[in-house]
């Protein structure tokens, strides 16, 4: 099987201004002209994330889903990341993945952030989403989904990368790194963490630790504090050897109270 080039792009995000967001991602994603499979962009990175909302909503025909799709096919590469959806009267922490034909996949926020009051702004989402690309299955998260082991729980390998979005602030660094070793340990699967850096609107710092983890739990590349942005090449055929190896997933418990 193929290896996969995944890229991350950590980077401060312009607060509530979808416009300047764009423009910015615009000039990053020309900047990059290596190859690569796969680019990850934060959670909510077209305006930080608000709960306005209200005022900061799309729709799925609006300028950030149609950047996305453009950029996608000018880089001939998928591109995901998450926006503020409205949709049939409600809001959506929605996040879109391109391809480069012009095809979308979406992905609504299952756990939503009580603590910021994100759960009575948004409506949750209850699928799972799972992308092939070069060969891999692909599941993606967001930010809030990392504590949550039973939903992110890779059953008979039905993925073998699951990808965070994330602002998930400095205070709580040390929960967001140790969760993503977690998850690839526990689910035997690479995972990727893509966050922001800088400050919000609400006055939280942001430290990154935008992260790719392997199989078990090793770090590849994680860094903190400093904009970047970076590819790595995931290998498909040592993580099948090491699941044969120790093929721990045969023994995952399949139930789900």
């Amino acid at each position: 099987m193929p290896d996969l080039k995944v890229t991350l792009i950590q980077t401060e995000l312009f607060w509530e201004d979808i416009e300047a967001n764009l423009n910015m991602f615009d000039r990053t994603l020309n900047s990059i002209t290596e190859e690569t499979h796969l680019i990850v962009l934060p959670e909510m990175f077209t305006t930080g994330f608000t709960m306005n909302a209200k005022q900061l909503a799309q729709d799925m025909a609006g300028s950030g889903v149609s950047w996305l799709s453009e950029k996608a096919r000018q880089k001939r590469t998928d591109i995901v990341g998450s926006l503020i959806i409205q949709e049939h009267g409600a809001y959506y922490n929605r996040l879109v993945w391109a391809k480069p034909n012009g095809m979308r996949f979406t992905y609504d926020k299952r756990h939503l952030f009580r603590m910021a009051k994100e759960d009575e702004t948004y409506s949750g989402g209850a699928q799972h989403l799972t992308v092939l690309l070069n060969g891999w299955n692909i599941r993606p998260f967001i930010c809030y989904d990392l504590r949550f082991p039973v939903w992110t729980r890779n059953l008979n390998n039905h993925y073998d990368l699951a990808i965070f979005i994330a602002n998930w602030p400095k205070g709580r660094s040390s929960h967001w790194k140790t969760l993503l070793s977690a998850r690839a340990i526990e689910n035997q699967s690479y995972v990727a963490g893509c966050n922001r850096i800088g400050i919000d609107g609400n006055g939280l710092f942001y430290s990154g630790d935008s992260s790719i983890i392997d199989y078990q739990g090793n770090t590849i590349i994680q860094k903190s504090d400093e904009p970047f942005v970076a590819t790595r090449v995931l290998s498909f055929d040592a993580l099948v050897k090491y699941r044969n190896d120790f093929p721990a997933w045969k023994d995952a418990d399949t139930e789900r109270d």
